[in-house]
């Protein structure tokens, strides 16, 4: 089971700047140690455990890039044509011949260089004269020839251990021959939604109540971050009853997610809860949207209290529950990088706060401009759906202006 440190979040209770939070997530938090044999084209999303050192080079021997005819460089005229009679031809998969003085090869991508051969003429550059190739002047040497190794060379370090497979790296892993590849299990990932006032969607409403719409988002974010998630349903607005059902929880978890009841209202039981089955560190990021979030231990995994409302939600599991979910993985995290766009509006905000705005990309003649949408609540998951990513402004940033750059985060790299 993954663990914290005791000591993880205690800053009392001033408001956490957001880097400070994810990096000490990141830095006291123990990654999962089991590990387990996959076969390569399994692999994708996993956490590799290991370093792959490449087996064999790759290309494994020199080979031709191109369709076209293997030839001796210096054989060839610096300033004239040359015409070398074709004296064999090598497909891929083929041994290659020898290639004799003064003489070509027909070759084709992927087959390997003949003996004596240093460069090869695309075929579209020549032009054959019965059995001769007459090739142009000027080709340089090695040209469309593949050196063995030129990719990687054996004995390198090919995928460093906490890296997440991407389908090219499974290419890789695949081109070097492995079969498998050793990576972390999954994390464990229990969701709870807290609050009297949810019911699942599918039931038939009654009185003041609305669909829980957080945990079924929670579940999806988790399944495209590779995590196990298990929905564990929704808990009353009963601070034991919350207790007892997070201790329970966090035996068989990593980590523990919550939504609502983080804020400081008298119907808000989760801190009060997350105190008695287990640690409450720090409540409080310096975030908007997303402000009230805690975080904890209870029983060795790591807990993480999110905001009730939607946007608040999706915005702190961006920014706060991914860099530690990387942690847990064992992973190398690599924070979203932000694109700078232009403001198509005027914001102002508070000092010593990451905001997050959500906006829309349109391209005019001077480059992608920002359109914030309309209404600002974080309750509004329109806002999310109707928009292309959230435009962030720094905690030293107070305001923006019309034509002014800020770096925008595109939902494809957050969710």
């Amino acid at each position: 089971m993954a663990q914290l440190s005791d000591d993880c979040f205690a800053f009392g209770s001033a408001p956490m700047k957001l880097a400070q939070a994810a990096a000490e997530l990141s830095a006291r938090v123990a990654a999962v140690a089991e590990t387990e044999l996959v076969a390569v084209s399994e692999a994708g999303g996993r956490v590799l455990a290991q370093d792959l050192i490449a087996p064999i080079s790759l290309p494994p021997f020199d080979n031709s890039a191109v369709d076209g005819f293997a030839v001796r460089h210096a054989d060839l005229s610096a300033d004239g044509e040359t015409a070398l009679p074709v004296v064999a031809r090598v497909a891929a998969g083929q041994a290659a011949p020898h290639l004799p003085p003064r003489s070509a090869i027909r070759i084709f991508t992927g087959a390997p260089m003949p003996e004596g051969a240093d460069t090869v003429f695309m075929q579209e550059d020549t032009h054959l004269d019965g059995a001769t190739v007459v090739c142009p002047p000027g080709l340089g040497r090695f040209a469309n020839a593949r050196q063995a190794g030129e990719d990687v060379a054996v004995g390198e370090l090919a995928l460093p251990a906490g890296r997440v497979l991407a389908p090219q790296d499974i290419a890789l892993a695949a081109a070097l021959g492995c079969a498998t590849l050793p990576v972390r299990r999954r994390l464990g990932v229990g969701v709870f939604s807290t609050g009297d006032e949810l019911a699942p969607p599918g039931a038939i409403l009654s009185g003041p109540r609305i669909f829980d719409s957080n945990r079924p988002m929670l579940l999806a974010l988790l399944a495209r971050a590779g995590a196990r998630a298990a929905d564990l349903g929704i808990l009353p607005d009963n601070a034991d009853a919350l207790a007892a059902a997070l201790r329970h929880a966090a035996d068989a978890h990593d980590l523990l997610l919550t939504s609502g009841g983080v804020s400081t209202g008298e119907e808000d039981h989760v801190k009060a809860a997350l105190a008695r089955a287990g640690r409450l560190d720090h409540w409080r990021v310096a975030i908007k949207p997303g402000r009230p979030v805690a975080m904890g231990t209870i029983r060795g995994a790591a807990f993480i209290g999110l905001p009730g409302n939607p946007v608040a939600v999706f915005v702190t599991f961006a920014h706060i529950v991914r860099p530690l979910l990387a942690a847990l993985a064992g992973a190398t995290w690599q924070p979203p990088r932000p694109m700078p766009v232009q403001s198509a509006f005027a914001y102002r905000k508070k000092q010593g706060r990451r905001e997050y705005v959500r906006v829309s990309l349109h391209q005019d003649e001077d480059g992608w401009v920002a359109h914030k949408w309309p209404q600002d609540g974080a309750g509004v998951i329109t806002s999310l759906t109707g928009t292309d990513g959230l435009l962030e402004l720094e905690e030293d940033r107070t305001a923006l202006a019309i034509g002014e750059r800020a770096g925008f985060l595109s939902y494809a790299v957050l969710g």
